[in-house]
């Protein structure tokens, strides 16, 4: 959810390249009418995303319209690749604003300086606890849970109620039915392993019931019970996945599967015909939350337009545009969801957290070990 790296990234991504919108009359003229695209005084404000950024037209057009801004969106790749790309090229940044850095790559941002402090309009419309920098070089944009979904036929069939803790996921009932993704080359994989740390700490310190030994003992514990590792999102969720449209095709035989907590409202918004209910559940027992953040990028040409641009994500309209586009949640206290999302959607009330500047400690030293553990 990249991150995102959610479920929307699969569906809605553009093929890799440079994206312009523009509303049609959009700003591409300074006041006096001289074109002003590359001048000191450019209207044009160039966002660098991963993937999945997507946004409703007329939404974008009228920020166009009313700023006088042109915005240029440059999607590089899944979250890491393009934070890696503006850390390269720290300084000299290819755009204006860059989008998609969430919780688990934010303290590697930060400590590579890429970003200018700016406090947002709006900023305090965002609820509190997802404003993780107290410097504000990074405003807070949306966020998401990584958890297990579980296919609602399978479980009805075979009379077994289906897992809700991580802990469950290590009961015989579950044997050989969970597939994740690799945590070295995915981003919900990399977030169900947080999960797993941010429930039973880092060895010794477990807080589970299953788990003494910490993290590591739970996932020898969850190879044991059968867990299958693919490489990404697509392959467990569209292909090894039972509940899914895609899986059901590719007759994936995988009931439990490290997904979103969006993706059941996603399966009725793109059900053909679409059902009543979402044939999937969500596990709300073992997540792990994502936030994503937006930061005006050190360098930036048109910083007066990157500071409007921010200002549009946290934005009611952006922000209530945004659930059906990206499929994640609004972090702004009045945005409204979509009825599918509110129907369909459910609220997780305790997800599993790890600092970020835990996670930047430890990441490499978390997956290498896990790496170890699991696909050896």
């Amino acid at each position: 959810m990249s991150t995102t790296q959610k479920i929307a990234g699969a569906a809605l991504a553009a093929a890799l390249g440079v994206t312009t919108l523009t509303a049609c009359g959009g700003g591409t003229k300074d006041a006096g009418g001289a074109a002003a695209s590359g001048s000191p005084k450019s209207k044009t404000v160039t966002l660098v995303s991963h993937d999945s950024f997507n946004v409703t037209d007329s939404v974008l057009k009228e920020f166009e319209q009313q700023s006088g801004y042109t915005v240029k969106v440059l999607k590089s790749g899944d979250a890491g690749a393009a934070l890696n790309q503006e850390i390269l090229t720290k300084g000299s940044p290819r755009g204006d604003v860059f989008f998609g850095v969430d919780n688990t790559l934010l303290s590697r941002a930060l400590d590579n300086g890429i970003f200018t402090p700016y406090e947002a309009k709006g900023l305090a419309e965002v609820k509190p606890e997802f404003v993780l920098d107290k410097q504000h070089r990074v405003t807070p944009v949306d966020s998401g849970d990584i958890c297990v979904n579980y296919d609602k036929a399978y479980f009805a069939d075979k009379k077994i109620a289906p897992p809700q803790t991580l802990d469950d996921l290590l009961k015989p009932e579950y044997k050989n039915l969970l597939v994740t993704e690799n945590a070295a080359t995915s981003s919900p994989g990399l977030g169900f392993l947080l999960a797993s740390v941010g429930k039973y700490g880092d060895g010794g310190t477990s807080q589970g019931e299953a788990s003494g030994g910490g993290w590591k003992d739970y996932w020898s514990k969850l190879k044991a019970n059968g867990v299958e590792v693919v490489d990404g999102w697509e392959q467990a969720y569209n292909e090894r996945f039972s509940g899914s449209a895609g899986g059901k095709k590719a007759k994936g035989d995988r009931p439990l599967v490290v997904s979103y907590a969006s993706s059941p409202p996603v399966e009725v918004l793109y059900g053909e015909p679409q059902p009543a209910e979402a044939p999937t559940g969500v596990a709300t027992g073992t997540c792990f939350r994502q936030v994503e953040f937006a930061g005006l990028l050190k360098g930036a040409k048109n910083e007066e337009g990157g500071k409007a641009l921010i200002d549009f994500l946290i934005g009611k309209k952006f922000q209530e545009d945004m659930p059906l586009q990206m499929f994640v949640n609004p972090v702004v206290k009045d945005a409204k969801l979509p009825e599918v999302f509110t129907k369909h959607g459910v609220v997780v009330e305790k997800p599993e957290n790890v600092a970020p500047e835990a996670i930047a400690k430890n990441r490499d030293q978390w997956v290498k070990a896990w790496s170890s553990i699991v696909v050896k």
